[in-house]
């Protein structure tokens, strides 16, 4: 992320090995394999984000939404966020996101895949996040 102009979003040692294991203990934490390697991870739950809650805008609905979270690539192969969402939309048509404002990359990819701007939210340190919904339509 420093690299790519967003030094702030995830300082050292973020995320925590605690918030990992965490995810891993309950059943939120995913890979993405590619010929047995693993190339990209995130997390993703399905119920209440406590720091959804308040909003400096609105979401669209009140509806059970998953949120994805600490998404991540080795940079090996392109289209880490595609196949995490397609995961995620076959389990809940609702979901969530956030991100920091100079994470231009993931800014440009929750957008191009159809998520709608909502507002700001504060993560735990109090630090803002801009937020986002897609809603998949069903037919």
């Amino acid at each position: 992320m420093r690299l790519n102009g967003n030094p702030h979003q995830w300082y050292d040692k973020f995320p925590e090995e605690r918030t990992i294991a965490d995810d891993i203990d309950r059943n939120h934490s995913y890979v993405i394999e590619r010929d047995g390697a693993i190339c990209g991870v995130f997390s993703f739950i399905i119920g209440e984000e406590p720091t959804y809650k308040k909003i400096e805008g609105s979401w669209e609905n009140d509806d059970t939404y998953g949120t994805i979270h600490r998404v991540a690539s080795n940079g090996q192969i392109n289209g880490i966020f595609d196949m995490c969402l397609k995961y995620c939309e076959s389990k809940i048509s609702n979901i969530r996101i956030d991100t920091h404002k100079d994470n231009k990359i993931m800014q440009h990819l929750i957008l191009k895949n159809g998520f709608q701007e909502r507002g700001i939210i504060y993560v735990a340190d109090g630090s803002p996040r801009i937020a986002y919904q897609k809603i998949k339509k069903q037919f």
